[in-house]
């Protein structure tokens, strides 16, 4: 090789190096060795109950990855902060873990009105926002914006598709509404209204309460005494449970369907014998429900194992979530940046193992989204209908 050769080699390679250099400095919580990730959860609030089996599925992941090398010889250093399921403390979370901790991304945060506020943030400061525990798309994908994804489905389809089937199937006529009195709500009385257009009929009673509500007496007297016979709960898990519980114990023998944050696996384990009986409609299969494959077998056992007492199905959930931001991570490449991140996850495709329908991150949403209807059998949701797709 001749020395000019040999000098623009070096020159390139030096350029090389140092845009590469330039990058990741550029890039907030990017380093030769870390990816800092954060999310905020309620763990002090209403829904804090759910609250471990999310992280323990986000933890085991990342272990997972961080045991094996990381990530392009990076590891994943997860952030935890407490939004109590109130939307100023999920801003105070999300500047603190963006402004002063620099978090590359905000993941998996929890709830709807918490997850929205802090996603206004993140979106200040170009942090991707990604998998929220939230049934409102649409106020995550505001037009002209990226790196926005979107896993749990639009909760007024999905309480549609399952109020919808309940109806066809048993034949219920006069319908009542028990609703958070929020966005989450709103969307519940929205996926009510289509599938009671759809069969013909017209809403015959609605309840709402205050999120952090307990008391829910004024509201079920007021459903008994408009005679209806299929009560829907647009409620999360203890709303839920003392919705259901108050229901039965006034001595009232309405059937009863709560929407996706209800038919959670807490539910019938916190509630016990007193939710036998109650529908819900859920996104995703429950493992340990006896339609497991060998996989998802494998992977149940080893969670039990490793987090006694710790209920499956939504960690199950924030494992495949976790999987599938690792695959878009890797996907990425060594030069990780915003742009390199969102280009990879935009288009990805993932299959779990839990018997869902191949997903597509499909402008920042997944597709397509799927419904089924359960009924609390004992001490455990089982699936009472076929899969409904969108």
């Amino acid at each position: 090789m001749t020395f000019n050769a040999f000098k623009k080699v070096f020159v390139a390679c030096t350029l090389a190096l140092g845009t590469t250099t330039t990058a990741l400095s550029d890039t907030r919580g990017v380093s030769e060795d870390e990816i800092i990730i954060g999310t905020h959860l309620d763990l002090s609030g209403p829904v804090a109950a759910a609250m471990p089996p999310l992280v323990a599925g986000i933890q085991t992941r990342l272990q997972e990855i961080n045991e094996a090398g990381g990530i392009h010889g990076r590891k994943l250093r997860l952030l935890i902060e407490d939004n109590a399921y109130q939307p100023k403390q999920a801003v105070r979370a999300v500047q603190k873990m963006v402004t002063k901790d620099q978090a590359f991304l905000i993941f998996s945060p929890f709830g709807t009105g918490t997850s929205a506020a802090g996603y206004a943030f993140a979106q200040k400061f170009g942090v991707p926002h990604v998998f929220p525990w939230s049934g409102v798309p649409a106020i995550f994908h505001p037009k002209g914006t990226e790196g926005s994804f979107t896993y749990v489905e639009d909760y007024a389809w999905a309480t549609g598709a399952g109020v919808d089937w309940i109806i066809k199937d048993k034949g219920f006529k006069r319908i009542g509404v028990l609703y958070q009195d929020d966005a989450f709500g709103k969307l519940v009385l929205a996926g009510v209204d289509e599938a009671l257009k759809s069969n013909g009929l017209t809403l015959v009673e609605s309840a709402g309460y205050k999120p952090g509500d307990v008391d829910f007496s004024a509201q079920i007297a007021k459903l008994k005494a408009a005679d209806v016979d299929l009560v829907v709960l647009g409620t999360v898990i203890r709303e839920t449970i003392g919705a259901y519980s108050s229901i039965r114990k006034v001595g009232w023998g309405v059937d009863v369907i709560t929407t996706i944050p209800g038919r959670s696996q807490v539910v019938p384990l916190l509630g016990k014998s007193a939710m036998d009986g109650l529908y819900g409609v859920g996104q995703w299969n429950i493992p340990g429900t006896g339609n497991d494959s060998a996989a998802a077998q494998t992977w149940l056992a080893k969670f039990n194992e490793a987090n006694p007492g710790v209920p499956a199905e939504n960690a199950a959930i924030a494992y495949l979530m976790t999987d599938w931001l690792v695959q878009a991570l890797e996907a990425a490449g060594p030069n990780l940046t915003v742009e390199s991140f969102n280009t990879a996850f935009e288009g990805s495709k993932y299959q779990d193992i839990f018997g869902s329908p191949e997903l597509t991150m499909t402008n920042g949403h997944i597709s397509p989204e799927v419904a089924s209807v359960w009924k609390v059998d004992g001490l455990g949701w089982v699936k009472v209908s076929d899969d409904i797709t969108n």
